[in-house]
C-alpha cells in the first residue's frame, strides 16, 4: 500500500495523493478553474473520494465531496410539511444569481437552519459532485458513484418502507423518514432573519398572529408567535427593523403559511 501511494504521488506530481492532501486543494463546482470553490482541502486533510468512469477535461478529477453543505432554496419549493420538493435547485446563496450546487431529490438528508426573506437555508448532509484540478481519475485508488438528479414534482409522498435502526447511508440514497421523524426534526429551534412587522389593520380581517417576518419589500414569509417573550421583551422597539429571531417553525394546518414560536429576538 505504501509503495502504491508513493507511485501515485509521483504520477500526480504532488497534486493529490490517495489519502491526504499535500497542498491546499480547491474543490470546484465545475471542471473550470473560474467556477465557484465548494471547499478548500487544507494540507494534511483527507481528500474526497474520486468518481470513476466520468468524462472530465484533461487534468481534472471528479470527486464526491462529503457533507454537510449550506444551501438555499426558494420558499416556493418548500411543501406544507416543510419538505423540499424534488427537483428544486439548491443554491450556494440566497439569490437566484448564485450558483446551483445540486437539485433536490426525494431522498435528500436536509435540515432547515434558517429563513432569509423569500429563501430557506438548509443543511444538506450528503455528498455532492465536485471537481479537482491536477490529477487524472485513473491515478486515484478509491471510487464513488455520482449523485443523481430528479425531475421537479409538486407532490411528494411521505410513505415508504421502514428501515432498520442506524442504517448505513449510501451516496445518493438517504434514510427514509417517517412523518413522526420529520416532525421531530422540524421541532428543533433555529435562527430566522427578516423585518419585524405587525399584521393588525382595521381594513382587513384579523390575522391568525399579530406579528410576522417580512422581506425588505414587505412580503410576509412567516408569522411570529411571540407569547413566550411579550412580557419581558419591548417588541415595539424592534418594529420595522431587521431582526434575528430564535425559535421553532411549523406549518399552520390547512394553509400554506408558516409560524415561528419565538424564544428570543434581537436587532440584526
Amino acid at each position: 500500500m505504501l509503495a502504491k501511494s508513493l507511485i501515485a504521488s509521483l504520477i500526480l506530481a504532488g497534486a493529490l495523493t490517495a489519502e491526504v492532501a499535500t497542498r491546499a486543494t480547491p474543490v470546484h463546482l465545475r471542471p473550470d478553474s473560474g467556477s465557484p470553490v465548494l471547499r478548500l482541502i487544507k494540507p494534511g486533510e483527507m481528500l474526497p473520494e474520486v468518481v470513476s468512469g466520468n468524462s472530465t477535461p484533461s487534468g481534472w478529477a471528479t470527486v464526491a465531496l462529503p457533507g454537510p453543505h449550506d444551501v438555499f432554496v426558494e420558499n416556493r419549493y418548500i411543501g406544507k410539511d416543510l419538505d423540499v420538493k424534488p427537483g428544486a435547485p439548491l443554491h450556494l446563496g440566497a439569490k437566484t444569481s448564485t450558483p446551483v450546487l445540486t437539485q433536490a431529490t426525494v431522498d435528500d438528508i436536509v435540515t432547515i437552519t434558517g429563513l432569509r426573506g423569500r429563501w430557506t437555508q438548509l443543511e444538506l448532509d450528503q455528498p455532492v459532485t465536485g471537481y479537482v484540478f491536477g490529477a487524472e481519475p485513473t491515478g486515484i485508488l478509491r471510487t464513488a458513484p455520482e449523485i443523481p438528479t430528479a425531475t421537479l414534482q409538486d407532490d411528494v409522498s411521505a410513505g415508504g418502507p421502514s428501515t432498520p435502526l442506524n442504517p448505513k447511508p449510501t451516496i445518493g440514497k438517504a434514510i427514509d423518514r417517517t412523518p413522526a421523524e420529520r416532525e421531530s426534526l422540524a421541532d428543533l429551534p433555529r435562527l430566522f432573519e427578516g423585518v419585524l412587522a405587525s399584521t393588525r389593520s382595521p381594513l382587513r380581517p384579523r390575522r391568525p398572529y399579530d406579528f410576522a417576518l417580512q422581506t425588505d419589500s414587505g412580503t410576509r414569509f412567516a408569522y411570529l408567535d411571540l407569547k413566550k417573550i411579550l412580557l419581558n421583551t419591548p417588541v415595539e422597539n424592534y418594529m420595522r427593523h431587521q431582526v434575528v429571531v430564535y425559535g421553532t417553525a411549523r406549518p399552520i394546518p390547512d394553509t400554506k403559511d408558516i409560524v415561528i414560536t419565538v424564544e428570543s429576538i434581537q436587532l440584526r
